[in-house]
């Protein structure tokens, strides 16, 4: 039976509905409503069905998957944070061969800030969006961030009063539907949930060199704020000289002269820092030095391990048995 489509959306709202009950439906109306490409389907048993639903508008909107028979696809980075957790069966995430599986009822953050594959097996899926933009603007309100880009802990297990917070969040926003998008209610709700999702994954700012608040210095700002972005992705200065509308000479020169580095040196200063940070967090018997390496782009384990040294003064492993 092919599927059936309501999906109409605007500036302010968000409402899509799919569903059918054969594979090849759902793989093409995944695709064309934007929830991932490149996707795959088949039956587990002799029934299969789909459904996906979205109601919100371009802030926040709160998302349901079902799908009863395996599914698997490739999500593009996004300028939202997603939330996500499975009241049935099961989902697992894929991020360069780095695997996380849903837990029931657990919320888990996408890593939506690079491309991720996302697997399913007879599921019932829940999703939260929320713009960066928004989160940020709440963060700014509530937590000593600044102006510089947001980080969280994906892995991070939510404690128990952050849990109930973040649901009743939910309920909110349900609630607050019924009065539409453009309601104060609605708009009430959305900052709530944006400061219960900071309540989930507290945010750690990067410093940012106080050199780059200077005007002259905005296009290398924007550069910078870039690498602490992406900087688990293989960057080059060509595409740092994208985002900075500069030629890659310039941008070499603007490092240079105003951190006294070249750009690929900033960016494995920063992996160190990240590594560091995720080091000091993790418990020693259930990941290793290499894995954390490796999660933020070092791929020599010995030249890793050599300028770690260098910028800490201890070895990696040492940092993770603290």
């Amino acid at each position: 039976m092919p599927g059936s489509h309501d999906h109409a959306a605007s500036v302010d709202q968000i409402r899509i509905e799919v569903t059918g009950r054969d594979p090849e439906s759902a793989t093409r109306d995944l695709t064309a409503v934007g929830a991932g490409r490149q996707w795959t389907s088949r039956r587990t048993g002799p029934d299969y069905s789909y459904r996906y639903t979205a109601i919100g508008d371009s802030e926040v909107t709160i998302r349901r998957s079902r799908v009863q028979g395996f599914i698997r696809g490739v999500v593009d980075p996004a300028d939202d944070y997603v939330v996500q957790w499975v009241t049935a069966g099961s989902v697992v995430v894929d991020v360069d061969g780095e695997r996380v599986d849903s837990r029931r009822d657990v919320p888990t953050l996408y890593p939506t800030e690079r491309a991720f594959v996302v697997v399913g097996s007879d599921s019932d899926q829940r999703l939260v969006h929320l713009s960066r933009a928004m989160v940020h603007d709440v963060a700014v309100d509530h937590h000593d961030v600044g102006e510089t880009p947001l980080r969280f802990d994906r892995l991070r297990a939510p404690d128990a009063s952050a849990l109930r917070r973040w649901g009743d969040a939910l309920v909110s926003l349900s609630r607050a539907l019924r009065d539409g998008v453009e309601s104060r209610a609605w708009a009430d709700a959305k900052r709530a949930a944006a400061e219960a999702f900071l309540g989930l994954y507290p945010p750690r700012s990067d410093a940012l060199p106080a050199e780059l608040s200077l005007p002259r210095n905005a296009r290398l700002r924007t550069m910078v704020e870039y690498v602490h972005a992406h900087v688990r992705e293989a960057l080059t200065v060509g595409d740092l000289a994208v985002v900075g509308e500069l030629s890659v000479r310039s941008v070499q020169e603007s490092f240079a002269r105003v951190l006294g580095v070249s750009p690929l040196t900033y960016l494995r200063e920063v992996r160190l820092e990240r590594v560091r940070d995720d080091l000091l967090e993790q418990d020693p018997q259930s990941v290793t030095v290499g894995d954390v390496a490796r999660r933020w782009g070092f791929a020599h384990l010995g030249r890793f391990s050599a300028a770690y040294w260098e910028r800490f003064g201890e070895y990696p492993k040492q940092t993770l048995r603290r």
